[in-house]
């Protein structure tokens, strides 16, 4: 399967200011604290578009989603940490303890020409370490403040520590929405499954900020939080029960006034999902591509009305005529459609999807050993070109280059390490 690499993209826009593709946000300085999985991927996706990304851990234990894949919590292996790499590809990693004045003021430093201040931290952590916007805004006024949170920066619970399983999935009504009313507890999500919507919403909301500034000279403070996130994903569940309704996403199958928007079993188990939100329009297609045209005829299910007075009836022949062929048989024959429709499939079946492949929504990385590992992109792509991916930091690996960059010379450096400032 033929995937893009680094190699074969090296250069496309890439730091070019001028440029309209993957440089967008070249000259972009992001300073991130932030650990675990949503504000971290919101800084990833503003690296791969651009923005030159600074991670500050701790030299201790640095973030601490380093350490999940030795309990078998993340994806990696001896030599690979895949989730951190996915959640934190292309950026640069200082190791600074901010917890000391010395690594106080080289965070102050580095904020001084900073675009934007991206972190997870809570607010109470952020005042005691004297990060607050107000004191941020003194070292810079044009910094923008961009902070994702679980449950928001008001209210009682702004500080109750939050991950997407608590924050987005069960107090945001997802795993109401999403549970089977037979089972006994709800559905467990996919892993970091909020997390990464929350931080395309973040990155969204700092992108949009640099487009004000630009605009304006005014710099914001942008929130963006997992709750939140979670109500804006279930938009449709939420103006229904505004209404007084409940959530229709836990309604039997054969509840909904449309027969012809339903998910039918095929011979060999697999499933095929038909759409057909304008059903008269589609009725006579349907009925060639299946094979019944005498359907057409029948007045039970002639018309969108009749369709759905006798929705019951009707879905009981579509099924009997879709489990009497194979997946493969269903797949070829809507191939050939103007229907909207698709196949059920499974995550190894997406990777290798001839869409996925023809629109570069996976890219390869090259390790230093020669190892060449596919990663997924983000959604977005300017003038329908994927960014070229780069490798996620090693802890503190840039700790050195940044300081001289800062225009500390090597004795000062040497010093900060043997007091324990920096790593």
């Amino acid at each position: 399967m033929a995937r893009s690499t680094q190699t074969d993209r090296e250069g496309e826009g890439r730091g070019d200011a001028s440029s309209p593709g993957p440089g967008v946000f070249a000259g972009v300085k992001v300073v991130e604290l932030a650990q675990w999985v949503f504000v971290p991927v919101a800084g990833a996706l503003l690296c791969d578009w651009g923005a030159e990304v600074i991670k500050v851990e701790s030299p201790s234990a640095g973030d601490p989603y380093r350490g999940l894949v030795e309990q078998g919590v993340t994806t990696g292996s001896e030599t690979v940490n895949y989730s951190v790499e996915l959640a934190n590809r292309g950026k640069r990693s200082i190791g600074l303890d901010l917890k000391s004045a010395e690594g106080r003021d080289i965070f102050y430093a580095l904020i001084a020409d900073a675009d934007v201040f991206l972190t997870n931290f809570r607010s109470t952590a952020l005042d005691r370490l004297g990060l607050s916007v107000e004191t941020l805004r003194e070292i810079n006024p044009r910094l923008i403040y961009a902070r994702g949170h679980g449950f928001g920066v008001r209210g009682p619970d702004k500080d109750v520590p939050a991950y997407d399983n608590t924050a987005f999935w069960s107090r945001g009504g997802m795993a109401h929405v999403l549970t089977p009313e037979s089972m006994e507890h709800p559905l467990n999500p996919r892993g970091a499954f909020g997390d990464r919507q929350a931080a395309m919403n973040l990155a969204f909301g700092v992108s949009s900020a640099l487009f004000r500034r630009e605009r304006t000279g005014d710099a914001s403070v942008v929130d963006v939080s997992l709750l939140g996130s979670a109500m804006w994903t279930l938009g449709s569940d939420m103006l229904g029960a505004l209404q007084g309704q409940m959530p229709r996403a836990r309604t039997s199958r054969g509840e909904g006034p449309n027969p012809l928007g339903n998910v039918f079993r095929t011979k060999d188990g697999r499933h095929i999902t038909l759409a057909l939100l304008q059903p008269d329009r589609y009725w006579p297609e349907l009925c060639s591509i299946i094979g019944r045209e005498d359907l057409l005829d029948d007045d039970r299910l002639s018309t969108m009305a009749s369709r759905a007075h006798n929705r019951s009836e009707c879905l009981r022949i579509l099924d009997e005529i879709f489990a009497d062929r194979t997946y493969s048989d269903w797949v070829a024959r809507f191939e050939r459609s103007h229907l909207p429709w698709a196949p059920v499939q499974s995550v190894e079946e997406v990777l290798t999807d001839p869409q996925v492949v023809a629109n570069d929504y996976l890219s390869a990385v090259e390790f230093d050993d020669g190892i060449e590992l596919t990663f997924p992109n983000g959604p977005v792509q300017f003038d329908e070109t994927p960014p070229v991916l780069r490798r996620a930091p090693a802890h503190g690996a840039d700790t050195e280059d940044v300081l001289l960059g800062l225009g500390f010379d090597w004795d000062r450096i040497i010093e900060l390490k043997l007091c324990g400032a920096i790593l």
